[in-house]
């Protein structure tokens, strides 16, 4: 027996100098190759396919670099622990703080609008969960219930108790998909819908659902395969943003105000308002043109509740006939100057066309008080004024064209080019460019699922990339079980963000500096690329960390990618947040110096901070 194991340990020290041997051999033939002196790529490549190294058993996954390995003794960097907030934080919002927002002027509601706090006032402590804490159901049950213990907030069953909005039953809040102009619920108010617009077979994709409530509109247009970008203003009605985000349902805090939307031109399919508040008629029209500004050519304008019907309405709306027929006129003539041809008015619902481009109409056009919009960039949004002007649209040769580029209906357009790169709109990019990267990010999405299996299971729910480049993050994910919230950082070199509509797919611009427009626990898994080398030298590292800790659900998972001495800095700092993280190889191998930290952050609430 003796002998029987000294033979097996010396055939299994033989077997690992073999397959070193070939490992090693083939890497210098490849890296020989690749130099440019060698010949015969087509045969390297076969004997590299037939030879791919074998992970021999009980070998730990550890990346090839390490602290010691880096200049200026980056590794030995001290790290403060990060302590809880205090409980009255658990459902902080940096930049839609009530106090500070009360500061304000009601003006044009910019009160409701993002005021962040100067530095002297930030928190640097740790936004804990509420007591109970458990977590969401998942999806498709999450869209019709939400635990209590997560959103403990009562009010809008009580205020919108008629309405259908939301219930109270037990410790969960149940959502019947109603709405104040859709008793009925959301399903038979998206098949009035459908009746008017071609919903059903991929020509409308993206949707933007202002003054959203809890986001039922866009929770049953998913059954539709209509993406909604859903928002809200944090105001009296307490949660509505973080109910439509529980239940795994596209939603920010947000409002039409005195500042642009934050998205480029010409990108939403349709637009809608179902009773959201928002005064169309005032203003000069700055609000129809701002809905304008981002539905694209051909795209669809949906209003119900007042004005519209208000000949049926007006007694329970509690306001005269004068008064709201007054407010219908004027949104009549808005919507004229801007060339929108009504195609439908029937139970309370009015629905708009925007022109194709801007030879359909020219003499409206030309009208002295349609004043058109100087833009050097329309992507050029975040913090910039809203103004009452008409944004021009690209030219085109006839007045049949769809100007910008017509779209193929969806799914096929998640993965053809989209026509500004294919009209070359976007600088730097190419059709050739743009398929490249779709390969890349399908290959690198593959390596994190051998890393994390739970990737594409439904596990992850709510997804943001915080640095989406050509949202091929995104698009390899794509499935009905998640959604991504493709986020293009305000100081990015170019903006993609209006290539990533294109794709069907949905995000909006920030400033990682800041406080992301969302409540607390809103996201399960956060990717970041390269976005911490983007913002080196522009913000403090632990700003973008806690604002990720804020954002993400407890358990929730983190894809970092960056360069080396970046992560292994970043890991003692999420470390001491409590993320259990996990530095691995880049997908092409150990060699690259860039690597990939994965993290999970763990659970814990405001009763077990001292835990």
């Amino acid at each position: 027996m003796a002998r029987n194991s000294i033979e097996s340990r010396t055939r299994t020290i033989v077997f690992i100098f073999v397959v070193f041997g070939l490992c090693s051999f083939f890497y210098l033939l490849g890296v020989w190759q690749r130099s440019g002196f060698g010949r015969g790529d087509s045969i390297a490549a076969v004997v590299n396919e037939q030879t791919k190294c074998v992970l021999l058993p009980n070998l730990n996954f550890e990346t090839h670099h390490s602290a010691s390995d880096l200049p200026n003794d980056t590794g030995s960097t001290e790290v403060k622990t990060f302590k809880p907030c205090d409980a009255q934080y658990t459902d902080y919002t940096p930049c839609e703080e009530q106090k500070r927002a009360m500061t304000f002027p009601r003006d044009k509601m910019i009160y409701r609008e993002r005021h962040c706090p100067p530095e002297k006032e930030k928190l640097y402590c740790m936004v804990p969960a509420p007591k109970g804490y458990v977590a969401p159901f998942p999806w498709p049950k999450s869209r019709d219930y939400v635990h209590y213990a997560n959103v403990p907030h009562k009010s809008l069953t009580v205020e919108k108790a008629i309405q259908n909005w939301v219930h109270y039953e037990g410790n969960v809040f149940r959502f019947p998909g109603g709405g104040t102009q859709f008793p009925q619920g959301a399903d038979k108010y998206i098949e009035h819908l459908a009746s008017v617009i071609p919903i059903a077979n991929g020509k409308v994709r993206t949707a933007l659902d202002t003054g959203c409530g809890v986001a039922s509109l866009g929770a049953y247009l998913l059954k539709k395969n209509v993406l909604t970008m859903s928002f809200a203003p944090r105001d009296n009605h307490e949660a509505q943003v973080q109910f439509a985000l529980e239940r795994g349902v596209p939603a920010y805090i947000g409002v039409l105000g005195s500042m642009k939307l934050s998205f480029p031109s010409r990108v939403f399919d349709m637009a809608h308002c179902s009773r959201c508040l928002i005064p169309w008629s005032g203003n000069d029209g700055m609000y129809m043109m701002e809905v304008d500004r981002v539905l694209r050519p051909g795209g669809y304008w949906v209003l119900s509740g007042p004005p519209i019907g208000w000949k049926i309405h007006y007694k329970g709306w509690q306001r005269t006939k004068d008064d709201l027929q007054n407010e219908q006129r004027k949104i009549e003539q808005f919507a004229e100057l801007l060339c929108w041809n009504k195609i439908s008015e029937k139970d309370g619902i009015a629905i708009w066309r925007k022109r194709l481009n801007d030879k359909s109409c020219p003499m409206k056009q030309e009208n002295p008080k349609v004043h058109k919009c100087e833009l050097e960039n329309d992507s050029d949004v975040w913090y910039k004024k809203m103004e009452v002007c008409v944004t021009p649209l690209p030219e085109v040769k006839s007045v049949t064209e769809v100007a910008g580029g017509q779209l193929e209906p969806f799914p096929n357009r998640l993965s053809s080019v989209p026509p500004r790169i294919g009209h070359g709109s976007v600088p730097g990019l190419s059709a050739q460019s743009f398929l490249e990267d779709n390969k890349l990010w399908q290959k690198r999405v593959g390596a994190y699922k051998k890393i994390n299996d739970l990737l594409d299971t439904g596990r992850y729910r709510n997804i943001m990339d915080m640095n989406a480049g050509l949202g091929s993050f995104a698009a390899a994910l794509e499935s009905t079980k998640l959604w991504v919230m493709n986020v293009i950082p305000t100081i990015a070199d170019t903006s993609n963000l209006g290539v990533i509509y294109e794709r069907g797919l949905i995000g909006m611009y920030h400033d990682w500096c800041e406080g992301f427009s969302t409540y607390p626990r809103t996201y399960d898994l956060i990717h970041a690329n390269t976005v911490f080398s983007l913002y080196e030298n522009r913000c403090k590292t632990e700003d973008l960390l806690l604002e990720m800790d804020r954002i993400l659900r407890p358990e929730g998972a983190v894809i970092i990618r960056d360069k080396v001495d970046v992560l292994v800095k970043l890991e003692k700092m999420a470390n001491a947040m409590r993320w259990k993280t996990r530095l691995a190889d880049h997908e092409g191998g150990p060699h690259v110096p860039e690597k990939i930290l994965f993290a999970v952050k763990q659970y814990w609430t405001v009763e077990s901070k001292s835990s």
